[in-house]
């Protein structure tokens, strides 16, 4: 599970000051802006076509924004990006690894490039990426976890006080996602700033301790996951017997309203389990125990009731107006 959400106290490793990127006459990225802090994982949400890639290649100087400032470390991305970049570690799209070579040569051509990664590092990030076992064996026999796996190991070879990892769960299997989640985790316990694209809201809402929610090139919502996730009201779903007078005496309560199941989102596994008695409530869930009582006094017999969760999911369609995810 994601930490709790951080004091704000960390030192700020990268940050992101009112980005603009204009294409032609189009403002494609708009007064982007969010900070991330060394030690925590933070996400980065969008529909296709938000602005997640143009984003991260501003960050990485690959392209360079319109307006605004990227600093890492303190230093300016788009002015020097020597100094700025030394701190950085990324994977944009695809690692590039080559398959003919073991993991320990793809590790040793990329460490050539980079001054003062000797093989005493090289054996440290291999240690750390968990391919001990395996490093010294062709990457065509790799698995796309070991792949990944392998391509953070590259990454991490300078040292970088941030990794930016865009889609890092993409094509993994449920275990494969599992123990990439875990091992990011556990990079930024020990301290390293970590930035993740990714498509799958779950695992965000599993793996980050912040998130920013981009569309159409203006983020619409910083905070921390559980923060932004609070901002949806939970809803609790009921299994009435007799189901129309447990519907009137629910709807007779200034402090209950009726969802109508087609105008919000749920979760595949509980719309699955709603019978032909069951309804949908936004509420308080303190008062469930008190509405209990009130619907078995008046001879509605309660079958079940169950507080949903928020989630991030819900969040998202909410803020982008229900666009699709990427």
């Amino acid at each position: 599970m994601a930490k709790e959400m951080k004091d704000g106290s960390g030192t700020v490793v990268l940050s992101v000051d009112g980005v603009r990127k204009k294409i032609g006459r189009k403002w494609i990225i708009d007064n982007v802006t969010f900070d991330v802090r060394e030690g925590e994982i933070f996400g980065f949400l969008g529909p296709n076509g938000a602005g997640k890639t143009t984003t991260i290649r501003m960050l990485v100087d690959l392209i360079r924004p319109s307006e605004g400032k990227i600093t890492v470390c303190g230093y300016n991305v788009n002015k020097d990006p020597e100094k700025a970049l030394q701190y950085v570690g990324s994977i944009v799209e695809n690692p590039e690894v080559y398959t003919y070579l073991t993991g320990w040569e793809n590790l040793q051509h990329f460490a050539r490039m980079q001054p003062g990664v000797d093989e005493a590092r090289i054996a440290e990030v291999v240690d750390t990426v968990r391919l001990d076992q395996r490093i010294h064996d062709k990457v065509s026999t790799y698995s796309l976890g070991m792949r990944q796996r392998l391509g953070i190991a590259q990454a991490l070879l300078g040292r970088p006080r941030l990794l930016i990892l865009d889609e890092p769960t993409n094509g993994l299997d449920p275990k494969g996602i599992k123990e990439l989640r875990e091992f990011i985790r556990n990079l930024a316990d020990g301290g390293l700033a970590v930035f993740v694209s990714s498509h799958l809201l779950s695992e965000i809402q599993l793996l980050c301790d912040r998130v920013a929610i981009i569309s159409k090139g203006r983020v619409l919502a910083v905070g921390g996951v559980d923060e932004l996730v609070a901002r949806n009201s939970p809803y609790v779903l009921w299994e009435l017997e007799p189901f129309d007078k447990g519907r009137q005496l629910l709807a007779e309560r200034p402090d209950v309203i009726l969802a109508d199941p087609a105008e919000i989102t749920l979760d595949d596994s509980v719309i699955a389990g709603m019978g032909p008695n069951s309804l949908i409530t936004i509420m308080d869930d303190s008062l469930i125990p008190e509405i209990v009582a009130v619907l078995v006094m008046a001879g509605v017999e309660v079958r079940g009731v169950h507080k949903i969760n928020p989630t991030l999911e819900q969040l998202f369609l909410k803020l982008t107006e229900g666009e699709t995810i990427d």
